[in-house]
């Protein structure tokens, strides 16, 4: 084994004297001049770039770095293309040859016609960072809405195209953000936007005043009209869908991430767009609720009220009026699984379960008697059905930790599948082996793990150095699902390990329930008891476990290295939230509020101080490697929350393994990432994880 490599000497960071007294408790802020945006701030900008020199010369000294790019270099390297989206005739997808930063998108006139290209991103910035964030087709095929991301900011330029010509129209619209593009007709679509915020703070202020607009086709964005707002509820957010049959518009609204909406129907039927008038289908923000299609007056939802696991129920819109409020139809019921996902097609409904965080899905017809199974090739992940009501056919992807995204055509009549594309590979996919296990919580609580390993390691027996990734928050599900840089770690010769820990939405509500607010304590203790699962188990060597997680599960990682340093070789904590007591003050930060409590409210406060990574640094005590990341665009969590918290890590006589930060430029949160700049970052995080677990690369 090599000899580990020294940390390195770190940048000075100055301390500024700031505290504030909360709650009795003075908290003292020696790095709140690093919250400032990189943009906007000298001082800041030097400071990242000071730090980047120190960790890039670091990196640069990794045995096997150089080989380890190459080869996700090379795993990456094969076609890939989307699910396809079917409209008039037409067939969408986008398809990525291989190593192009950006996946162009393509359109077929026929479904074995040659795909013909429409947008190519490549071409749209010099450095690959500019992203087709979002695109989707008018009813008729016609015409293409797409929105346009760049540098990996969570705002979105949204523009049309001709989709016979290829030209691009006039139509601009900005400052949308988490918005859908709903078409209305074949002219106009309805999106949600904020207000412009101040000059300056693009990147940093909260985001408030969310609202539903409707643009036509040909007009400047300011003769757009409002649809939907609620100027006495400022915090609630507001997202569109529209039926397939272009009927109803469904406005969801929220207060944050959690699962909890008010529904309103708008009848686009409606003479002239003067007329519509949004009905209230849901109120109370009590459940979750989400549109899956409508025919004519009746649409269908799935919805956990009254279901922890989810149904489906219907509503007759032609019964709905100011004096009867809506009668919800039982459709499903309620199984032991979760509904993941449902999907109205031809004259089917396609349910997608979560069985233990494997994709399982069941075909039902449309008043809700189950007719099939549909068989997967193995544990995996189905991605989303693209079809509508009274389409003969149908699409889905399956993927795997050792399969990448294969799509599949589905007659919805017989329901047969038969392959619609199948990447060539760089590797066998048979040489991995993936497996389910399952360990206990402290509390004794039952939680599922997924393990993949080359074959040969497997049969061996022996313990390898292993990378184990969690999340658990919000409600979002882990499910298997291919990444290069993952393979390139067990082709090498480790293990890697996914936890469902609590948090998540593998188990429904409960399970989400059961990692939030006063109980997010439950989240660290299932990842530790993961890594102890994994070494009493013979899965990773004593001092060859290493972790990663990113956003909530960059926050993971802070917390439980603060708890149990000694458990851990190394890890990567990757655009985390690292700063609990100051999170909602920026972008969309206030609506975490959901999931992690008020850090205004004293009993939210309390929590949020036991596990804050920032604040419970254990100074001069022996830690592991840790190689921070984030990006100077991220405006979803800020990288000021990795900035501080690695200048606190840095001060705080941590040992001799090094606490590192990785700054990317014109990177957001993740999404739009170019490829080279993801094989790079992957290189590197692999790298400085292999070096102080002991995998020789």
């Amino acid at each position: 084994m090599l000899t580990p490599l020294p940390a390195p000497a770190y940048p000075e960071t100055a301390t500024v004297e700031t505290s504030e007294t909360i709650f009795g408790e003075t908290i003292a802020d020696p790095y709140r001049w690093l919250e400032n945006d990189v943009r906007n701030d000298a001082t800041v900008a030097q400071w990242v770039e000071q730090q980047n020199a120190v960790t890039q010369a670091y990196l640069n000294q990794l045995p096997g770095r150089a080989e380890l790019a190459q080869r996700i270099a090379q795993l990456t390297d094969f076609q890939r293309i989307s699910t396809p989206v079917k409209r008039g005739g037409r067939y969408f997808h986008t398809s990525n040859s291989g190593l192009q930063n950006q996946s162009p998108l393509y359109v077929r006139d026929s479904l074995n016609a040659e795909p013909r290209l429409l947008l190519d991103p490549n071409a749209w910035a010099q450095d690959g960072a500019t992203a087709l964030a979002d695109w989707s087709p008018s009813p008729d095929g016609s015409r293409l809405l797409y929105a346009v991301q760049d540098g990996g900011t969570d705002w979105r330029i949204i523009r049309a195209l001709d989709v016979t010509t290829g030209e691009t129209l006039e139509d601009e619209v900005r400052w949308a953000k988490f918005t859908g593009l709903a078409w209305v007709g074949n002219d106009g679509f309805l999106y949600s936007r904020f207000p412009e915020p101040e000059a300056g703070q693009n990147f940093q202020a909260l985001n408030y005043n969310q609202a539903v607009y409707y643009h036509r086709l040909g007009t400047p964005q300011s003769e757009d009209r409002q649809v939907f707002a609620t100027p006495d509820h400022p915090e609630r957010g507001h997202s569109v869908s529209v039926t397939s049959d272009g009927k109803w518009a469904i406005v969801t609204s929220s207060l944050g991430t959690d699962s909890r909406y008010e529904v309103h129907a708008i009848d686009l039927s409606a003479q002239g767009g003067d007329a519509w008038q949004a009905v209230p289908l849901v109120t109370g923000f009590d459940n979750a609720w989400s549109l899956i299609d409508g025919v004519g007056d009746r649409l269908w939802f799935s919805t956990n009220k009254d279901a922890p696991m989810y149904r489906v129920v219907a509503v007759d819109m032609g019964q709905v009026t100011a004096a009867a409020p809506p009668q919800w139809q039982p459709v499903i019921a309620e199984r032991g699984s979760v509904i993941e996902s449902a999907a109205l097609v031809g004259e089917k409904l396609i349910v997608s379960y979560l069985e233990d965080a494997k994709s399982a899905p069941v075909v039902f017809d449309r008043q809700g008697q189950e007719l099939s199974r549909l068989e997967l090739p193995g544990i995996g992940s189905m991605g989303g059905v693209s079809g509508e009501p009274g389409d003969e056919e149908a699409f889905y992807s399956f993927s795997s930790f050792n399969q990448p995204a294969a799509i599949n055509r589905l007659t919805v009549g017989t329901l047969a599948s038969e392959p619609f594309f199948q990447p060539r590979l760089t590797f066998q996919p048979d040489d991995f082996v993936v497996e389910q296990r399952f360990y206990q919580s402290k509390d004794g609580t039952r939680v599922p793990m997924f393990i993949m390993r080359r074959k040969d390691v497997a049969a061996s027996g022996q313990p390898v150095p292993t990378l184990l990734y969690g999340y658990g928050g919000f409600d979002i599900s882990l499910t298997p699902g291919f990444a290069a840089s993952r393979l390139a770690w067990v082709e090498a010769g480790g293990a890697y390990a996914l936890a469902n820990i609590r948090g998540g939405g593998e188990y429904g509500k409960a399970w989400h329930d059961g990692g939030r607010l006063a109980n997010k304590q439950n989240v660290f203790d299932d990842f530790i008891a993961a890594g102890e699962f994994l070494k009493a188990e013979g899965v990773t060597t004593q001092d060859g476990l290493a972790i990663q997680g990113g956003s909530n599960g960059g926050l993971l990682v802070g917390a439980v290295v603060n708890q149990r340093p000694d458990l851990f070789a190394a890890g990567n904590a990757a655009v985390g939230v690292m700063d609990m007591l100051r999170f909602d003050r920026w972008t969309a930060g206030r609506y975490w509020v959901d999931d992690y409590g008020h850090p205004d409210q004293e009993a939210d406060f309390r929590v949020l101080r036991t596990y804050s990574p920032l604040h419970n640094i254990r100074n001069n005590t022996a830690y592991p490697a840790l190689l921070v990341t984030t990006a100077d665009t991220d405006d979803r969590v800020v990288p000021g929350h990795s900035f501080k918290y690695t200048a606190a890590l840095q001060a705080a006589g941590l040992g001799p393994r090094p606490q590192l930060i990785r700054i990317e430029t014109r990177a957001g949160h993740g999404a739009g990432k170019p490829t080279d700049k993801a094989i790079a970052e992957g290189a590197d995080i692999l790298a400085f994880l292999a070096h102080w677990t002991g995998l020789e690369l």
